[in-house]
């Protein structure tokens, strides 16, 4: 017999998403990812100055602005035919990249870990450490006052299976209070290039706004300098020590098994000369990206029907709430009609097969040795996450060698002028996946604007065609051992980390 389960909403996500999955013999036979909201911004943009681009598209998102803007001035970039100087391609980098360093931190710990930590255990903490002290303390006092809702996001809890190790639970849980400093300083990282954080002023076609002052490169390399040793000294083990406590999570979560990436990062003034390199993972065997093989549908969506995808060029978004047969508000982005996977697992998997640089196959290689696993096991809900911690370390690496190409003094920006009418699309990499903005400017107005963002790739409802989004396939096959408490579907979701916000645009 089927049961229906329904977790709406799922909680320690960006935005509302809800999750309806159909139980058959204690596992997930069907999955339907629902984005609950219509927020219109591409409505928004229409008739605009294309230079409120960047700013109005930052709003979609207060955890991924920085991306949402780069995806925007790329695009202004190629409308405009303006090519910033390497002093603004690297400043962008180092911005985008504490943005994501910032977002993978706060993911793990202030999302997901607490799917696999065990709060209850540091009630038998007996050590000198005072924050644990204090956070025993709290706990016990919460407890005894009957205070749960209070005591969120660490308690109420799910029943089910925990870290069953004493001294990985308090590491995980000291580490939780310290990711909160590091997602701080991660952020000033941002603000020193950028302007301020969320809503970035300093993001600008042609470059950043901001010189390249030394005063502030030192200061950007102080604060990278202890994101890195958090990195390896408390992300990275903690990842690798939920990922040995729970192997059969590299079993679980399997999603399509195909991986699109744009590429992000650009190293030269071409800015599709990338260090994640652009690809899709297909079958196993890696091609070329082609911008013009992207197209949505909106079958089951609730927006106005269309016939067969429409490119993003050539987008439409006309809302329709109530449509018969929708049951979603995000619309179903596919790769020449294929569904595919988009995000940290996908960038690091076709650098992987991409093999062109060998220190990040080396980095790779040395992962799976950890956890024990084979490079095609990634492809699960545990492999989500020890991708995503992996690529945090690349990139932090990384920013090292950007923040040395920066020449104090030299130009940051291009001027340029705004045409009456052009084209371009913005193809970059959120923290959670493929980021893609596209412009159409008309009599020097914006006359369309579409925006597909990676959870829209990731959560996306039935096309068509009637295939599942990515989530909805990695659903599929979750066993769940209570069905009041189904801990193991929402694990599977986390692990996309889902921002509905974006989706929902």
């Amino acid at each position: 017999m089927s049961k229906t389960i329904t977790i709406d909403p799922v909680t320690r996500l960006e935005g509302h998403l809800a999750v309806r999955v159909e139980v058959e013999n204690g596992r997930i036979a069907q999955a339907f990812s629902q984005g609950e909201m219509f927020r219109g911004f591409e409505v928004i943009l229409k008739g605009r100055h294309p230079l409120d681009a960047q700013q109005i598209t930052q709003r979609i998102c207060g955890v991924c602005p920085i991306s949402h803007g780069i995806a925007s001035i790329l695009a202004q970039d190629e409308a405009f035919g303006v090519t910033p100087p390497i002093n603004g391609v690297m400043l962008r980098n180092l911005i985008q990249g504490a943005n994501f360093i910032q977002s993978h931190i706060v993911h793990f710990y202030q999302l997901s870990a607490l799917d696999f930590v065990d709060i209850a255990t540091i009630l038998k903490y007996n050590g000198d450490n005072p924050v644990l002290k204090d956070l025993k303390g709290w706990v016990q006092g919460q407890l005894a006052a009957k205070m749960v809702y209070p005591a969120a996001p660490f308690l109420p809890r799910y029943a089910g299976k925990y870290l069953e190790d004493a001294a990985a639970n308090f590491q995980a849980i000291q580490h939780y209070l310290e990711a909160l400093e590091m997602r701080r300083m991660a952020q000033q990282g941002v603000a020193l290039f950028a302007g301020k954080v969320p809503h970035a002023p300093g993001l600008v076609p042609g470059g950043v706004s901001e010189q390249a002052a030394v005063r502030s490169l030192t200061a950007f390399r102080s604060k990278l300098e202890r994101l890195r040793r958090f990195i390896d000294e408390a992300y990275l083990p903690d990842v690798v020590a939920v990922a040995k406590s729970f192997p059969d999570y590299f079993d679980i979560g399997k999603g399509c098994g195909d991986f699109l990436a744009y590429g992000v990062f650009p190293e030269t003034q071409n800015p599709r000369e990338t260090y994640f390199p652009s690809g899709v993972l297909i079958e196993g065997k890696l091609q070329d990206f082609s911008p013009d093989k992207v197209a949505e549908y909106v079958g089951h969506s609730w927006f106005e029907k269309q016939e067969g995808g429409n490119h993003p060029y050539a987008g439409k978004t006309v809302a329709k709430p109530g449509k018969e047969g929708a049951y979603s508000w995000l619309k179903a982005p596919r790769y020449d009609g294929r569904v595919v996977e988009v995000g940290p697992l996908a960038r690091v998997l076709i650098a992987y097969h991409r093999g062109k640089d060998p220190g990040l196959n080396k980095q790779v290689d040395a992962l799976l040795a950890a956890v024990g696993r084979k490079p095609e096991q990634l492809n699960s809900a545990m492999g989500r996450h020890a991708a995503r911690a992996l690529e945090c370390k690349l990139i932090a690496d990384r920013c090292a060698t950007w923040l040395d190409r920066v020449k104090p003094g030299e130009p940051t920006f291009q001027d340029f002028k705004v045409p009456d009418a052009g084209r371009g699309a913005g193809l970059t990499e959120a923290s959670r996946g493929a980021l893609g903005h596209w412009i159409v400017v008309e009599g020097g107005k914006i006359a369309n604007y579409q925006c597909v963002v990676p959870t829209t790739w990731n959560c996306s409802p039935r096309d068509d065609q009637g295939k599942a989004g990515a989530l909805e396939v990695a659903l599929q096959g979750t066993p769940i051992a209570d069905e009041k408490n189904p801990l193991e579907a929402a694990r599977v979701v986390r692990s996309f980390d889902p921002c509905l916000a974006c989706a929902v645009h």
